[in-house]
Protein backbone atom coordinates (compact mmCIF):
# COMPACT_ATOMS: atom_id res chain seq x y z
CA UNK A 1 0.00 0.00 0.00
CA UNK A 2 1.41 3.47 -0.77
CA UNK A 3 2.87 5.55 2.06
CA UNK A 4 -0.19 7.82 2.68
CA UNK A 5 2.25 10.95 4.14
CA UNK A 6 4.41 10.98 1.44
CA UNK A 7 1.48 10.84 -1.45
CA UNK A 8 1.78 14.47 -3.33
CA UNK A 9 1.21 13.44 -6.68
CA UNK A 10 -2.08 11.06 -8.57
CA UNK A 11 -2.19 7.72 -8.71
CA UNK A 12 -1.63 6.86 -12.14
CA UNK A 13 -0.81 3.16 -12.42
CA UNK A 14 -3.39 1.06 -14.62
CA UNK A 15 -5.55 -1.01 -12.81
CA UNK A 16 -3.91 -4.01 -13.52
CA UNK A 17 -0.34 -2.92 -12.26
CA UNK A 18 -2.22 -1.48 -8.74
CA UNK A 19 -3.25 -4.80 -8.28
CA UNK A 20 -0.09 -6.37 -9.37
CA UNK A 21 2.16 -4.85 -6.85
CA UNK A 22 -0.50 -4.56 -4.11
CA UNK A 23 0.67 -5.04 -1.00
CA UNK A 24 -2.04 -4.72 2.31
CA UNK A 25 0.80 -4.38 4.94
CA UNK A 26 -1.19 -4.13 8.22
CA UNK A 27 0.19 -3.48 10.75
CA UNK A 28 0.67 -5.46 14.08
CA UNK A 29 -1.01 -2.85 15.81
CA UNK A 30 -2.98 0.29 14.88
CA UNK A 31 -4.67 3.17 16.56
CA UNK A 32 -6.64 6.00 14.10
CA UNK A 33 -5.76 8.50 16.75
CA UNK A 34 -1.79 8.29 17.36
CA UNK A 35 -0.91 6.71 14.22
CA UNK A 36 -2.76 8.85 11.52
CA UNK A 37 -4.21 11.75 13.54
CA UNK A 38 -1.61 12.50 16.18
CA UNK A 39 1.03 11.40 13.71
CA UNK A 40 0.08 14.20 10.58
CA UNK A 41 -0.36 16.84 13.51
CA UNK A 42 3.19 16.14 14.44
CA UNK A 43 4.93 15.85 10.87
CA UNK A 44 2.65 17.72 8.90
CA UNK A 45 -0.04 19.70 10.49
CA UNK A 46 -2.46 21.32 8.15
CA UNK A 47 -6.69 22.04 8.26
CA UNK A 48 -8.05 18.29 9.11
CA UNK A 49 -11.40 19.93 9.45
CA UNK A 50 -13.89 22.71 7.70
CA UNK A 51 -17.27 22.73 9.66
CA UNK A 52 -19.97 25.16 8.54
CA UNK A 53 -23.91 25.36 9.26
CA UNK A 54 -26.87 26.73 7.65
CA UNK A 55 -26.79 29.57 10.32
CA UNK A 56 -23.65 30.77 8.88
CA UNK A 57 -21.19 29.65 11.56
CA UNK A 58 -17.83 28.62 10.38
CA UNK A 59 -14.76 26.38 11.81
CA UNK A 60 -11.66 24.95 11.05
CA UNK A 61 -9.92 22.47 13.06
CA UNK A 62 -6.06 21.54 12.15
CA UNK A 63 -4.90 17.97 12.97
CA UNK A 64 -2.99 19.07 15.87
CA UNK A 65 -6.29 21.20 17.23
CA UNK A 66 -8.18 17.47 16.89
CA UNK A 67 -5.31 15.64 18.89
CA UNK A 68 -5.82 17.86 21.43
CA UNK A 69 -9.63 18.00 21.87
CA UNK A 70 -9.74 14.33 21.46
CA UNK A 71 -7.22 14.04 24.25
CA UNK A 72 -9.51 15.80 26.05
CA UNK A 73 -12.48 13.72 25.39
CA UNK A 74 -10.15 10.66 25.84
CA UNK A 75 -9.65 11.59 29.78
CA UNK A 76 -13.14 12.28 29.91
CA UNK A 77 -13.85 9.21 29.19
CA UNK A 78 -11.78 7.35 31.22
CA UNK A 79 -12.12 9.25 34.54
CA UNK A 80 -15.70 8.40 34.03
CA UNK A 81 -14.32 4.31 33.89
CA UNK A 82 -14.71 4.08 30.04
CA UNK A 83 -12.43 1.36 28.98
CA UNK A 84 -10.76 -0.04 26.28
CA UNK A 85 -13.36 -2.29 24.21
CA UNK A 86 -16.25 -0.74 25.79
CA UNK A 87 -18.62 0.26 23.47
CA UNK A 88 -19.85 3.96 23.26
CA UNK A 89 -23.24 5.41 21.55
CA UNK A 90 -22.61 8.35 19.45
CA UNK A 91 -25.64 9.91 18.25
CA UNK A 92 -24.77 13.40 16.81
CA UNK A 93 -25.36 15.09 13.38
CA UNK A 94 -22.58 16.79 11.31
CA UNK A 95 -20.83 18.68 14.38
CA UNK A 96 -17.48 18.89 15.04
CA UNK A 97 -17.88 17.49 18.35
CA UNK A 98 -18.25 14.03 16.13
CA UNK A 99 -15.13 14.37 14.84
CA UNK A 100 -13.69 14.46 18.06
CA UNK A 101 -15.20 11.68 20.18
CA UNK A 102 -15.22 8.82 17.72
CA UNK A 103 -11.15 9.80 17.76
CA UNK A 104 -11.24 9.83 21.26
CA UNK A 105 -13.30 6.67 22.23
CA UNK A 106 -10.13 4.74 19.71
CA UNK A 107 -7.35 6.71 21.34
CA UNK A 108 -8.29 4.71 24.69
CA UNK A 109 -9.53 1.49 22.45
CA UNK A 110 -13.15 2.04 22.92
CA UNK A 111 -15.70 0.78 20.24
CA UNK A 112 -17.55 3.80 19.14
CA UNK A 113 -21.20 3.32 17.86
CA UNK A 114 -21.97 6.05 15.26
CA UNK A 115 -25.76 6.75 15.31
CA UNK A 116 -28.02 8.94 13.22
CA UNK A 117 -30.39 11.46 15.30
CA UNK A 118 -33.69 9.92 13.34
CA UNK A 119 -33.41 7.08 16.11
CA UNK A 120 -36.17 6.54 17.96
CA UNK A 121 -36.21 5.83 21.63
CA UNK A 122 -37.26 1.86 20.59
CA UNK A 123 -34.51 1.97 18.37
CA UNK A 124 -31.53 3.30 20.96
CA UNK A 125 -32.95 1.04 23.80
CA UNK A 126 -32.19 -2.32 21.49
CA UNK A 127 -29.03 -0.72 20.37
CA UNK A 128 -28.33 -0.15 24.02
CA UNK A 129 -29.25 -3.28 25.84
CA UNK A 130 -27.83 -5.44 22.46
CA UNK A 131 -24.06 -3.51 22.45
CA UNK A 132 -24.30 -3.40 26.30
CA UNK A 133 -23.36 -0.01 25.78
CA UNK A 134 -21.20 1.96 28.72
CA UNK A 135 -21.56 5.29 27.72
CA UNK A 136 -23.80 7.76 25.38
CA UNK A 137 -22.92 11.25 23.44
CA UNK A 138 -25.52 13.20 22.17
CA UNK A 139 -27.55 16.65 21.71
CA UNK A 140 -30.10 17.62 25.02
CA UNK A 141 -32.73 17.93 22.79
CA UNK A 142 -32.30 14.01 21.95
CA UNK A 143 -31.69 12.95 25.11
CA UNK A 144 -35.31 12.28 26.08
CA UNK A 145 -34.96 9.24 23.89
CA UNK A 146 -32.80 7.45 26.36
CA UNK A 147 -34.79 8.07 29.59
CA UNK A 148 -36.17 4.17 29.36
CA UNK A 149 -32.84 2.84 29.33
CA UNK A 150 -30.86 5.88 31.07
CA UNK A 151 -29.88 3.76 34.20
CA UNK A 152 -27.84 0.80 31.49
CA UNK A 153 -25.62 3.66 30.62
CA UNK A 154 -23.23 4.45 33.03
CA UNK A 155 -21.94 7.69 31.35
CA UNK A 156 -23.84 9.72 29.46
CA UNK A 157 -22.48 13.11 27.94
CA UNK A 158 -24.95 15.97 26.32
CA UNK A 159 -23.39 18.76 24.03
CA UNK A 160 -24.47 21.49 26.94
CA UNK A 161 -26.69 20.82 29.25
CA UNK A 162 -29.11 17.96 30.01
CA UNK A 163 -30.69 17.27 33.62
CA UNK A 164 -29.22 13.81 34.69
CA UNK A 165 -26.18 14.16 32.11
CA UNK A 166 -22.65 15.48 32.04
CA UNK A 167 -22.08 19.12 29.72
CA UNK A 168 -19.88 18.42 27.23
CA UNK A 169 -18.31 21.92 27.41
CA UNK A 170 -17.47 21.79 31.47
CA UNK A 171 -15.47 18.08 31.14
CA UNK A 172 -13.75 19.35 28.31
CA UNK A 173 -12.80 22.30 30.00
CA UNK A 174 -11.05 20.80 32.96
CA UNK A 175 -9.41 17.72 31.55
CA UNK A 176 -5.92 17.80 30.68
CA UNK A 177 -4.51 17.80 26.54
CA UNK A 178 -2.71 14.67 26.60
CA UNK A 179 -4.35 11.19 27.29
CA UNK A 180 -2.41 7.87 27.27
CA UNK A 181 -3.35 6.14 24.28
CA UNK A 182 -4.50 2.55 24.15
CA UNK A 183 -2.18 -0.73 22.51
CA UNK A 184 -4.70 -1.60 19.68
CA UNK A 185 -4.21 -4.62 18.26
CA UNK A 186 -5.02 -5.30 14.58
CA UNK A 187 -7.59 -7.70 15.58
CA UNK A 188 -9.09 -5.85 17.92
CA UNK A 189 -12.36 -4.36 17.73
CA UNK A 190 -12.44 -0.88 16.96
CA UNK A 191 -15.90 0.26 15.99
CA UNK A 192 -19.55 -1.03 15.08
CA UNK A 193 -22.26 -0.03 13.09
CA UNK A 194 -25.94 -1.31 13.41
CA UNK A 195 -27.11 -2.27 9.45
CA UNK A 196 -30.77 -3.86 8.60
CA UNK A 197 -30.90 -7.17 7.56
CA UNK A 198 -33.93 -8.82 6.04
CA UNK A 199 -35.52 -10.33 9.45
CA UNK A 200 -35.27 -9.36 12.91
CA UNK A 201 -33.51 -6.15 14.60
CA UNK A 202 -30.79 -4.27 12.69
CA UNK A 203 -27.26 -6.54 12.69
CA UNK A 204 -24.21 -4.93 14.64
CA UNK A 205 -21.49 -5.13 12.18
CA UNK A 206 -18.10 -4.74 14.22
CA UNK A 207 -15.19 -4.15 12.78
CA UNK A 208 -11.45 -4.44 13.94
CA UNK A 209 -8.73 -1.88 13.79
CA UNK A 210 -7.06 -4.02 11.00
CA UNK A 211 -10.15 -2.13 8.57
CA UNK A 212 -9.92 1.35 9.66
CA UNK A 213 -6.57 0.95 8.83
CA UNK A 214 -7.16 -0.57 5.35
CA UNK A 215 -9.77 1.45 4.33
CA UNK A 216 -7.53 4.36 3.49
CA UNK A 217 -7.18 2.14 0.46
CA UNK A 218 -10.65 3.46 -1.58
CA UNK A 219 -9.44 7.09 -0.26
CA UNK A 220 -6.32 6.84 -2.23
CA UNK A 221 -7.48 4.65 -5.14
CA UNK A 222 -11.22 5.65 -5.66
CA UNK A 223 -11.32 9.52 -3.77
CA UNK A 224 -7.98 10.10 -5.11
CA UNK A 225 -7.09 12.43 -1.97
CA UNK A 226 -3.62 13.76 -1.44
CA UNK A 227 -2.74 15.82 1.71
CA UNK A 228 -4.06 19.34 1.75
CA UNK A 229 -7.07 18.49 -0.13
CA UNK A 230 -10.38 18.98 0.62
CA UNK A 231 -13.04 16.26 0.26
CA UNK A 232 -17.22 16.98 1.18
CA UNK A 233 -19.20 13.40 1.70
CA UNK A 234 -22.40 14.11 2.49
CA UNK A 235 -23.39 10.86 4.20
CA UNK A 236 -24.86 11.05 7.31
CA UNK A 237 -22.83 10.55 10.54
CA UNK A 238 -24.38 7.07 11.26
CA UNK A 239 -23.53 5.53 8.19
CA UNK A 240 -20.29 3.53 6.97
CA UNK A 241 -19.63 5.86 4.35
CA UNK A 242 -19.21 8.33 6.72
CA UNK A 243 -16.29 5.98 8.12
CA UNK A 244 -14.52 5.67 4.77
CA UNK A 245 -15.34 9.23 3.00
CA UNK A 246 -15.58 11.65 6.02
CA UNK A 247 -13.33 10.48 9.00
CA UNK A 248 -11.05 7.04 8.18
CA UNK A 249 -10.05 7.63 4.35
CA UNK A 250 -9.32 11.25 4.24
CA UNK A 251 -7.74 11.85 7.58
CA UNK A 252 -5.53 8.89 6.74
CA UNK A 253 -4.55 10.68 3.40
CA UNK A 254 -3.62 13.96 5.45
CA UNK A 255 -6.69 15.49 3.51
CA UNK A 256 -9.26 18.00 5.13
CA UNK A 257 -13.09 16.76 5.30
CA UNK A 258 -15.86 19.88 4.94
CA UNK A 259 -18.47 18.99 7.55
CA UNK A 260 -22.17 20.62 6.58
CA UNK A 261 -24.54 21.06 9.26
CA UNK A 262 -27.45 22.03 7.70
CA UNK A 263 -30.78 20.82 5.31
CA UNK A 264 -30.28 19.29 2.09
CA UNK A 265 -30.56 22.38 -0.44
CA UNK A 266 -30.14 21.48 -4.36
CA UNK A 267 -28.82 25.00 -5.32
CA UNK A 268 -26.89 25.93 -2.41
CA UNK A 269 -24.30 22.92 -2.85
CA UNK A 270 -23.00 24.40 -5.89
CA UNK A 271 -22.58 27.73 -3.61
CA UNK A 272 -20.93 25.65 -0.71
CA UNK A 273 -18.46 23.87 -3.35
CA UNK A 274 -17.31 26.61 -4.46
CA UNK A 275 -16.52 28.41 -1.44
CA UNK A 276 -14.59 26.13 0.34
CA UNK A 277 -12.95 25.09 -2.46
CA UNK A 278 -13.96 21.68 -2.43
CA UNK A 279 -11.89 19.54 -4.93
CA UNK A 280 -13.33 15.74 -4.18
CA UNK A 281 -17.28 15.64 -3.82
CA UNK A 282 -18.85 11.94 -2.51
CA UNK A 283 -22.62 12.19 -2.81
CA UNK A 284 -25.55 9.48 -3.56
CA UNK A 285 -26.98 9.19 -6.53
CA UNK A 286 -30.01 10.82 -5.61
CA UNK A 287 -28.45 14.15 -4.37
CA UNK A 288 -26.83 14.45 -7.88
CA UNK A 289 -29.86 13.99 -9.96
CA UNK A 290 -31.11 17.68 -8.09
CA UNK A 291 -27.54 19.55 -7.91
CA UNK A 292 -27.23 18.53 -11.61
CA UNK A 293 -29.48 20.69 -12.38
CA UNK A 294 -27.45 23.36 -10.30
CA UNK A 295 -24.22 23.44 -12.00
CA UNK A 296 -22.70 24.43 -15.04
CA UNK A 297 -19.18 23.82 -16.56
CA UNK A 298 -16.65 26.70 -14.94
CA UNK A 299 -18.88 27.02 -12.01
CA UNK A 300 -16.62 24.85 -9.77
CA UNK A 301 -12.96 26.24 -10.48
CA UNK A 302 -11.59 23.85 -8.07
CA UNK A 303 -13.24 20.58 -8.50
CA UNK A 304 -11.50 17.51 -9.89
CA UNK A 305 -13.36 14.60 -9.04
CA UNK A 306 -16.96 13.73 -8.07
CA UNK A 307 -17.79 10.20 -6.54
CA UNK A 308 -21.22 8.32 -5.32
CA UNK A 309 -21.62 5.33 -3.47
CA UNK A 310 -24.50 3.83 -1.28
CA UNK A 311 -27.07 3.62 -4.24
CA UNK A 312 -26.91 2.77 -7.84
CA UNK A 313 -26.39 5.91 -10.00
CA UNK A 314 -28.42 6.53 -12.49
CA UNK A 315 -26.08 6.58 -16.07
CA UNK A 316 -28.55 9.45 -17.47
CA UNK A 317 -27.87 11.65 -14.41
CA UNK A 318 -23.84 10.71 -14.65
CA UNK A 319 -23.90 11.61 -18.29
CA UNK A 320 -26.02 14.53 -17.82
CA UNK A 321 -23.34 15.71 -14.91
CA UNK A 322 -20.64 15.21 -17.12
CA UNK A 323 -21.92 17.62 -19.87
CA UNK A 324 -22.32 20.18 -17.88
CA UNK A 325 -19.27 20.34 -15.73
CA UNK A 326 -17.10 18.37 -17.69
CA UNK A 327 -16.21 16.24 -14.75
CA UNK A 328 -17.15 12.74 -14.66
CA UNK A 329 -18.88 11.00 -11.69
CA UNK A 330 -17.08 7.51 -10.74
CA UNK A 331 -18.97 4.87 -8.73
CA UNK A 332 -17.61 2.50 -5.81
CA UNK A 333 -19.61 -0.71 -4.09
CA UNK A 334 -19.06 -1.86 -0.83
CA UNK A 335 -21.42 -2.67 2.19
CA UNK A 336 -21.39 -2.15 5.95
CA UNK A 337 -19.68 -5.32 6.10
CA UNK A 338 -16.68 -4.51 3.79
CA UNK A 339 -16.77 -1.39 3.05
CA UNK A 340 -15.65 -0.48 -0.72
CA UNK A 341 -14.34 -3.40 -2.84
CA UNK A 342 -15.36 -2.49 -6.19
CA UNK A 343 -13.83 1.09 -7.62
CA UNK A 344 -14.20 2.98 -11.17
CA UNK A 345 -10.47 4.51 -10.88
CA UNK A 346 -9.74 8.31 -12.26
CA UNK A 347 -7.26 6.46 -14.67
CA UNK A 348 -9.45 3.93 -15.84
CA UNK A 349 -12.86 4.26 -18.71
CA UNK A 350 -15.47 4.83 -16.69
CA UNK A 351 -18.65 2.56 -17.62
CA UNK A 352 -21.50 4.50 -15.95
CA UNK A 353 -24.17 2.47 -14.43
CA UNK A 354 -21.14 -0.64 -13.12
CA UNK A 355 -19.51 -0.94 -9.73
CA UNK A 356 -16.74 -0.88 -11.16
CA UNK A 357 -13.26 -3.07 -11.19
CA UNK A 358 -12.09 -4.68 -8.08
CA UNK A 359 -10.38 -2.55 -5.68
CA UNK A 360 -6.90 -2.99 -5.06
CA UNK A 361 -5.63 -6.06 -2.67
CA UNK A 362 -9.36 -7.45 -3.47
CA UNK A 363 -10.46 -10.55 -4.93
CA UNK A 364 -14.06 -10.56 -5.72
CA UNK A 365 -16.26 -12.57 -7.94
CA UNK A 366 -19.72 -13.58 -9.63
CA UNK A 367 -20.42 -17.55 -8.16
CA UNK A 368 -22.76 -20.01 -7.98
CA UNK A 369 -24.60 -21.59 -4.85
CA UNK A 370 -21.45 -24.34 -4.56
CA UNK A 371 -18.91 -21.94 -4.95
CA UNK A 372 -17.61 -21.84 -8.21
CA UNK A 373 -17.06 -18.88 -10.27
CA UNK A 374 -19.52 -18.09 -12.64
CA UNK A 375 -18.44 -16.74 -16.73
CA UNK A 376 -18.98 -13.33 -17.74
CA UNK A 377 -22.68 -12.51 -18.65
CA UNK A 378 -23.97 -15.00 -16.14
CA UNK A 379 -25.93 -13.37 -12.73
CA UNK A 380 -24.90 -14.92 -9.21
CA UNK A 381 -23.49 -13.73 -6.00
CA UNK A 382 -21.30 -11.58 -5.37
CA UNK A 383 -18.90 -13.03 -3.57
CA UNK A 384 -15.37 -11.51 -1.96
CA UNK A 385 -12.84 -13.64 -1.48
CA UNK A 386 -10.56 -14.16 2.03
CA UNK A 387 -8.65 -13.42 3.69
CA UNK A 388 -9.79 -9.38 3.10
CA UNK A 389 -8.66 -7.27 5.65
CA UNK A 390 -11.47 -4.71 5.02
CA UNK A 391 -14.18 -7.54 6.34
CA UNK A 392 -15.46 -7.36 9.51
CA UNK A 393 -14.86 -9.37 12.24
CA UNK A 394 -18.48 -10.72 12.45
CA UNK A 395 -22.04 -9.57 13.93
CA UNK A 396 -22.06 -8.84 17.38
CA UNK A 397 -23.22 -11.80 19.32
CA UNK A 398 -24.69 -13.47 16.46
CA UNK A 399 -22.13 -16.32 15.33
CA UNK A 400 -25.30 -17.92 13.25
CA UNK A 401 -25.41 -15.14 11.00
CA UNK A 402 -21.88 -14.55 10.92
CA UNK A 403 -21.40 -18.27 9.75
CA UNK A 404 -24.07 -17.70 6.69
CA UNK A 405 -22.02 -15.22 5.10
CA UNK A 406 -19.45 -17.54 4.02
CA UNK A 407 -19.50 -20.32 1.60
CA UNK A 408 -16.50 -22.67 1.56
CA UNK A 409 -15.84 -23.92 -2.06
CA UNK A 410 -12.85 -26.19 -3.79
CA UNK A 411 -10.90 -22.49 -4.01
CA UNK A 412 -11.04 -21.32 -0.59
CA UNK A 413 -13.36 -19.39 1.71
CA UNK A 414 -15.64 -16.55 -0.16
CA UNK A 415 -17.72 -14.02 1.82
CA UNK A 416 -21.54 -13.57 0.41
CA UNK A 417 -22.48 -10.30 0.12
CA UNK A 418 -25.88 -10.99 -0.35
CA UNK A 419 -26.38 -8.88 -3.25
CA UNK A 420 -26.30 -10.40 -6.92
CA UNK A 421 -24.44 -9.27 -9.77
CA UNK A 422 -22.75 -10.19 -13.47
CA UNK A 423 -18.90 -9.44 -14.59
CA UNK A 424 -18.73 -8.27 -17.96
CA UNK A 425 -16.07 -9.19 -20.80
CA UNK A 426 -13.67 -6.49 -19.32
CA UNK A 427 -13.94 -7.36 -15.69
CA UNK A 428 -16.87 -4.89 -14.57
CA UNK A 429 -19.47 -5.77 -12.01
CA UNK A 430 -22.70 -5.13 -12.88
CA UNK A 431 -25.54 -4.86 -10.03
CA UNK A 432 -28.66 -7.04 -10.44
CA UNK A 433 -30.99 -6.56 -7.10
CA UNK A 434 -30.48 -8.45 -3.74
CA UNK A 435 -30.26 -12.00 -2.60
CA UNK A 436 -32.48 -11.19 0.55
CA UNK A 437 -34.77 -8.81 0.99
CA UNK A 438 -33.06 -5.20 1.97
CA UNK A 439 -34.89 -2.59 0.50
CA UNK A 440 -31.66 -0.05 -0.60
CA UNK A 441 -33.33 3.50 -0.59
CA UNK A 442 -31.21 6.76 -1.57
CA UNK A 443 -28.49 5.07 0.04
CA UNK A 444 -30.92 3.77 3.28
CA UNK A 445 -30.95 -0.07 4.05
CA UNK A 446 -34.56 -0.39 5.34
CA UNK A 447 -35.23 -3.72 6.76
CA UNK A 448 -38.77 -4.66 5.92
CA UNK A 449 -39.96 -6.82 9.08
CA UNK A 450 -38.64 -3.52 11.17
CA UNK A 451 -41.42 -1.37 9.15
CA UNK A 452 -43.94 -4.80 8.91
CA UNK A 453 -43.68 -5.02 13.04
CA UNK A 454 -44.45 -1.12 12.95
CA UNK A 455 -47.63 -0.95 11.17
CA UNK A 456 -48.75 -3.96 12.36
CA UNK A 457 -48.93 -1.75 15.84
CA UNK A 458 -51.72 0.14 14.03
CA UNK A 459 -55.50 -1.24 15.18
CA UNK A 460 -56.43 -1.01 11.48
CA UNK A 461 -53.76 -3.33 9.80
CA UNK A 462 -54.74 -7.25 9.94
CA UNK A 463 -51.83 -8.38 8.14
CA UNK A 464 -49.06 -6.25 5.96
CA UNK A 465 -45.97 -6.94 4.16
CA UNK A 466 -43.25 -4.59 2.87
CA UNK A 467 -40.97 -4.63 -0.44
CA UNK A 468 -38.68 -2.97 -1.97
CA UNK A 469 -40.64 -0.58 -4.95
CA UNK A 470 -38.60 0.70 -8.32
CA UNK A 471 -38.26 4.15 -7.69
CA UNK A 472 -36.49 6.35 -10.83
CA UNK A 473 -34.92 8.97 -8.01
CA UNK A 474 -34.71 6.94 -5.29
CA UNK A 475 -33.67 3.77 -6.87
CA UNK A 476 -36.25 1.60 -4.62
CA UNK A 477 -38.82 3.00 -1.93
CA UNK A 478 -40.81 1.67 1.03
CA UNK A 479 -43.95 0.01 -0.16
CA UNK A 480 -46.19 -1.62 2.22
CA UNK A 481 -48.97 -3.60 1.13
CA UNK A 482 -51.63 -3.50 3.35
CA UNK A 483 -55.41 -5.77 4.46
CA UNK A 484 -57.22 -3.46 6.85
CA UNK A 485 -59.01 -5.22 9.56
CA UNK A 486 -63.32 -5.95 9.38
CA UNK A 487 -65.13 -2.84 8.98
CA UNK A 488 -62.19 -0.30 8.33
CA UNK A 489 -61.94 1.37 4.11
CA UNK A 490 -58.60 2.37 2.89
CA UNK A 491 -58.76 6.25 2.40
CA UNK A 492 -55.74 9.10 1.39
CA UNK A 493 -56.42 9.83 5.35
CA UNK A 494 -56.08 6.30 6.64
CA UNK A 495 -52.84 6.08 4.24
CA UNK A 496 -51.45 9.28 5.97
CA UNK A 497 -52.28 8.37 9.27
CA UNK A 498 -50.45 5.09 9.02
CA UNK A 499 -47.49 6.47 7.43
CA UNK A 500 -47.32 9.02 10.56
CA UNK A 501 -47.68 6.24 12.71
CA UNK A 502 -44.60 3.93 11.19
CA UNK A 503 -42.59 7.78 11.61
CA UNK A 504 -43.53 7.81 15.05
CA UNK A 505 -42.55 4.16 16.14
CA UNK A 506 -39.33 3.77 14.35
CA UNK A 507 -36.59 5.82 12.38
CA UNK A 508 -38.51 8.45 10.19
CA UNK A 509 -36.67 7.39 7.07
CA UNK A 510 -37.99 3.51 6.58
CA UNK A 511 -41.91 5.35 6.27
CA UNK A 512 -43.62 3.47 3.10
CA UNK A 513 -43.52 6.11 0.74
CA UNK A 514 -46.48 4.01 -0.70
CA UNK A 515 -49.05 1.91 0.52
CA UNK A 516 -51.22 -0.63 -1.77
CA UNK A 517 -54.95 -2.04 -0.19
CA UNK A 518 -55.49 -5.62 -0.81
CA UNK A 519 -57.97 -7.68 0.42
CA UNK A 520 -55.50 -10.54 0.79
CA UNK A 521 -51.89 -11.32 0.26
CA UNK A 522 -50.08 -14.29 -1.25
CA UNK A 523 -48.85 -16.69 0.85
CA UNK A 524 -45.94 -19.71 0.36
CA UNK A 525 -46.92 -23.12 0.74
CA UNK A 526 -45.63 -22.84 4.38
CA UNK A 527 -48.19 -20.05 4.79
CA UNK A 528 -46.36 -17.26 5.31
CA UNK A 529 -46.69 -14.16 3.30
CA UNK A 530 -44.64 -13.96 0.33
CA UNK A 531 -42.72 -10.77 -0.24
CA UNK A 532 -40.84 -12.06 -3.11
CA UNK A 533 -44.54 -12.20 -5.07
CA UNK A 534 -45.13 -9.23 -4.42
CA UNK A 535 -42.30 -7.69 -5.24
CA UNK A 536 -42.38 -9.61 -8.80
CA UNK A 537 -45.68 -8.17 -8.84
CA UNK A 538 -44.29 -4.88 -8.52
CA UNK A 539 -41.86 -4.94 -10.70
CA UNK A 540 -43.61 -6.25 -13.57
CA UNK A 541 -46.43 -3.68 -13.42
CA UNK A 542 -43.84 -1.52 -12.69
CA UNK A 543 -41.82 -2.36 -16.26
CA UNK A 544 -45.21 -3.46 -18.06
CA UNK A 545 -44.11 -6.57 -18.67
CA UNK A 546 -46.45 -10.01 -17.49
CA UNK A 547 -44.62 -11.89 -14.50
CA UNK A 548 -42.78 -15.06 -16.39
Amino acid sequence: MRDVFSLDGPVVESHAAMCANFDWRVPETFNFATDVVDRWARERDGPALIWANSAGEERIFSYSELAKLSNRMANVLRARGVEKGDRVIVMLPRLPEWFVVVIAAMRIGAVPIPCVEMLTARDIAYRVDNAEAKAAICRPEHTEKFALIAEKVPVKIAIGQAPGWLDWHKEMAVAADTAEAAVVDAEDPAIMYYTSGSTGHPKAVIHSSRAIYSWRVSAIYWLDLRPGEIIWCTADTGWAKAGTSIIFGPLSCGACSFFYDGPFDARLRPQLLRKHGVTVYCAPGTELSRVVHEVKRGDLPALRRVVTAGEAMNPAVAERWEEATGIRIDEAYGQTEVLMVALNYPGEPVSYGSMGLPSPGTEMDVIDAAGRRLPPGQEGDLAVKLPNPQLMLGYWKDAEKTAACFVESAEGRWYLTSDRAEKDADGYFWYRGRSDDVINSAGYRIGPLEVENALAEHAAIQVCAVIGSPDDERGEIVKAFVVLRDGIAPSPALTRELQDHVKSVTAPYKYPRAIEYRTELPTTITGKVSRRALRDADRAAASGKPIS
